[in-house]
C-alpha cells in the first residue's frame, strides 16, 4: 500500500490529507478535518478510474458545512429530541441546532474538529479527545476512527470511543456517494437494496415516534433493488417531512457485535459500479441529499444540487438515549464503544 500525505493551511489550522493507493491504482483520500473521506477513486466496468465520493475543492470548506460531507459526526450522530439527555437521573441540556432538536453532536461536533492522525501500514488512525462538558455531554471521551484500504477495493472504518464517566456515543461516516462520478449529477437512478424489513417512522422534525414499522407496501421498501428516486415524490409523510429520504432503517436480524454483510447495496447501471456496505451497527440512515444545494464549491467550481449524492450512514438509532426500547448507545468506563463499517467497491 502506498501512503502519501500533504498538509494544507487553513483558517481553522493545518489540515493533513492522506492518500492510500493500492496495487491496482484505486485510491482513498482522507482528511484530518472531521476524520473525513474526501476521495474514493475506483474503476467502472471499463476500468476508468473516477472519484465516487462527493467532494469540495477546498479542504477547508469541510468545516461547519451543512451537508457534513464525508465526515465523522459526533459525539452523537443524528438527532436527539429537544436536546434532552438524561443519564442516571442527571439531565444534560444539549445544543438545539436542527429545528427543535440536537443534531450530530451540536455546532462544535466531532465533524468540525481537526483530529490527530497516525499513518498505518494500510490506513490511517484518527483520534480526538472530547472533554467532559463538551457540547454539554458528560464524561471525557477519547474517540478513534481507523480507516484501512486493501487491494480488493475495500475500505474498512473502525469507530471506537472510551469514556471516564457514563455517556452516549453514536458514530458513523457521512460520505455521499455517486457511483457515476462525484460530478455526474443526480444519483436518484442508482439502485438501492437493503436488508431491512422495518424502519423508524418519525414526527415532522425527524424524531422517531417509537414505532418499528414494516416497509412492505410503502415507498420505504428497498428489500429488492429499486431506483432511489422511483417513489421519492410519493404522497407519504416521511418523504414530505424530509423532501426525500432521511430515515433510519432497522437491519434485519441484528445482534450486538455481529456483522451483516451486504446490509446495503448501491449500484449504478450506467457505470457498472456497485458499493456494498457491511456493518455491525443496528441501523442505517439513508439520506438522499435533499438539501445539498448551496453547498461549498466542488472540484468543478459549482455547488452540488439536491439529490446528487446518497449518504449511507450505518449507526445507532436516532434519539436512542430517550427510547429505552431501542438498542442502547450508552457507553461506560467498563464498556467502551466499538463499531465497524466496511465499504466494498466492485464493477461489472
Amino acid at each position: 500500500m502506498k501512503i502519501e500525505s500533504r498538509k494544507v493551511a487553513s483558517p481553522h489550522g493545518e489540515i493533513t490529507l492522506f492518500t492510500l493507493t493500492n496495487q491496482s491504482g484505486a485510491s482513498v483520500t482522507l482528511s484530518t478535518l472531521g476524520a473525513g473521506i474526501v476521495d474514493v477513486t475506483v474503476p467502472d466496468r471499463e476500468g476508468r478510474m473516477e472519484n465516487v465520493a462527493l467532494a469540495y475543492a477546498d479542504p477547508a470548506d469541510y468545516m461547519a458545512d451543512g451537508p457534513c460531507l464525508g465526515k465523522v459526526p459526533g459525539r452523537y450522530a443524528n438527532r436527539i429530541a429537544r436536546g434532552y439527555l438524561n443519564i442516571d437521573g442527571c439531565v444534560h441540556r444539549l445544543a438545539v441546532n436542527n429545528g427543535p432538536n440536537h443534531l450530530h453532536g451540536g455546532p462544535d461536533g466531532f465533524q468540525n474538529h481537526i483530529w490527530e492522525a497516525e499513518a498505518l501500514e494500510d490506513g490511517v488512525r484518527f483520534t480526538l479527545v472530547s472533554p467532559d462538558g463538551h457540547e454539554h455531554y458528560p464524561g471525557t471521551v477519547k474517540a478513534a476512527a481507523t480507516y484501512r484500504w486493501n487491494d480488493r477495493n475495500e475500505l474498512t472504518l473502525t469507530l471506537e470511543a472510551e469514556t471516564d464517566a457514563p455517556t452516549v456515543v453514536n458514530l458513523t461516516n457521512h460520505a455521499y456517494w455517486n457511483l457515476d462520478g462525484a460530478d455526474a449529477g443526480s444519483a436518484l437512478e442508482h439502485l438501492l437494496k437493503m436488508k431491512a424489513n422495518r424502519w423508524l417512522p418519525t414526527d415532522r422534525t425527524l424524531i422517531p415516534t417509537g414505532e418499528l414499522a414494516f416497509v412492505a407496501d410503502t415507498p420505504m421498501d428497498f428489500a429488492e433493488a429499486k431506483p432511489v428516486g422511483r417513489d421519492i415524490e410519493a404522497d407519504f409523510p416521511a418523504l414530505k417531512y424530509g423532501k426525500g429520504y432521511d430515515n433510519c432503517w432497522i437491519i434485519d436480524d441484528w445482534a450486538p457485535g455481529r456483522m451483516t454483510e451486504d446490509a446495503v447495496v448501491l449500484r449504478s447501471e450506467k457505470s457498472g459500479r456497485t458499493l456494498r456496505m457491511d456493518t455491525d451497527q443496528p441501523g442505517v440512515q439513508i439520506y438522499s441529499g435533499n438539501w445539498l444545494s448551496g453547498s461549498p464549491l466542488n472540484r468543478s467550481g459549482r455547488s452540488y444540487e439536491d439529490y446528487e449524492g446518497i449518504a449511507i450512514e450505518a449507526q445507532g438509532f436516532p434519539d436512542a438515549p430517550n427510547r429505552p426500547e431501542f438498542p442502547t448507545q450508552r457507553v461506560d468506563p467498563a464498556h467502551p464503544y466499538r463499531r465497524t463499517i466496511r465499504y466494498r467497491f466492485t464493477a461489472d
